[in-house]
């Protein structure tokens, strides 16, 4: 049973312990709110990480993913087309789809940019398991029409906005395009600042043949009934050069590639300093606190108390410590994703996820401190009292 010592004032022995110095509680509110804000920005960097990482391996629409068997991602380096006529050769394959990934340079009237990135396809087939792809794919048939996603950067230029008049012309390296959807894909740290669909046929006019020879990603479908397992040992030992995956292989893969960047690293470290910092400031408080009542604590122990009644009454303490900090710490954090999302057009969002994690590691963070600190309590000893 929790441990409760009620004063005069009817007050819990824990609360009355932390609010006793309103300096101090302050103090701790304010270590613990900058711990949580750490936290909560690295832990949000590093999921729009991840996110970034595999939002166009989970936008595919397929079964199996061939790849250059030297790639370490999308689009590096492309493997020859005949490799995937091959593939299609395997039982069990219903259907095979090239898909090209390459960067362009974009401008549109007095905006430009350099990071646009470049997705064709054969507008006859469903390669995207986006819906608004998959509804404007016949637009795509006409000769330089492309999709521009509309969660691109600003610097592109307020093509979305200028679609209300219809199509819209741009340069894409230098050449005249006709913008005739919009689709939502979005920006990251992977995908540049904005993405862009267009078919094969204006993918071998923008960048030639030689270029439409080499297939970034193949897509494959299986016939109804066919063993994926099977097929995909069949692919891998009939064409060589080239490496099978399923989706959750190639996402995976995704991730593991940019998990080596050294950015995911350094927000993963980025919140365990948090962590430390969290653990610091709630031991100093807590162990300042046990300290100042050290004589307190003993006359307890004097009268019948035992050491695991005073360290629940710390734990309580350190607990209404972390709930108190974490309320500021997560509405300044949520005005920082704002305030971020606002300057970057990234989309950083405050995830359920993210906010139980947070609140889950603020626990932790000051049950451990109460651990620590409580360490003090075995030196109160009530022959020092009298």
């Amino acid at each position: 049973m929790l441990f409760k010592f009620l004063p005069r004032d009817n007050r819990p022995l824990a609360w009355a312990q932390i609010s006793h110095q309103k300096v101090r509680l302050l103090v701790a509110v304010g270590g613990i709110a900058f711990a949580n804000i750490l936290i909560f920005m690295q832990l949000g960097f590093l999921s729009l990480f991840r996110n970034g990482a595999t939002i166009v391996p989970e936008s595919l629409n397929g079964d199996l993913f061939l790849l250059d068997d030297s790639a370490e991602y999308l689009g590096s380096p492309g493997f020859d087309l005949k490799q995937l006529y091959q593939a299609a050769a395997v039982d069990g394959v219903s259907a095979t789809m090239p898909l090209y990934i390459c960067d362009g340079n974009w401008a549109y009237g007095e905006y430009s940019s350099f990071g646009a990135r470049l997705f064709a396809f054969n507008p006859t087939q469903e390669v995207f398991n986006i819906p608004e792809v998959n509804q404007q794919r016949a637009h795509l048939q006409r000769p330089r029409s492309i999709l521009f996603d509309r969660r691109s950067n600003s610097s592109f230029g307020p093509v979305p906005d200028s679609m209300g008049q219809g199509s819209v012309t741009a340069l894409l390296n230098n050449q005249k395009a006709e913008v005739v959807g919009l689709f939502s894909l979005g920006n990251s740290f992977f995908l540049g600042a904005g993405n862009v669909i267009m078919s094969d046929a204006s993918y071998r006019r923008w960048f030639g043949n030689s270029a439409a020879a080499q297939v970034h990603v193949g897509i494959i479908t299986l016939a109804t009934d066919s063993d994926l397992g099977s097929v995909k040992a069949g692919i891998a030992a009939s064409v060589p050069g080239v490496a099978v995956f399923t989706q959750e292989e190639l996402i995976a893969k995704e991730l593991a590639y940019h998990e080596t960047n050294p950015t995911g690293p350094i927000f993963t470290f980025g919140a365990v300093m948090g962590f430390v910092v969290g653990v610091v400031i709630v031991y100093q408080v807590l162990y300042a606190d046990i300290n100042d009542h050290l004589n307190e604590y003993a006359t307890l122990k004097a009268i019948g108390y035992s050491n695991i009644a005073l360290l629940n009454v710390v734990v309580q303490e350190a607990l209404l410590l972390g709930i108190i900090g974490f309320v500021p710490g997560y509405g300044i954090s949520l005005g920082m994703y704002w305030f971020l999302v606002y300057l970057t057009e990234l989309e950083l969002v405050m995830r359920s996820s993210i906010t139980t994690s947070v609140f889950a590691l603020t626990m932790l963070m000051c049950l451990f401190s109460a651990t620590i600190a409580s360490r003090k309590l075995r030196s109160a000893d009530p022959a020092d009292v009298f």
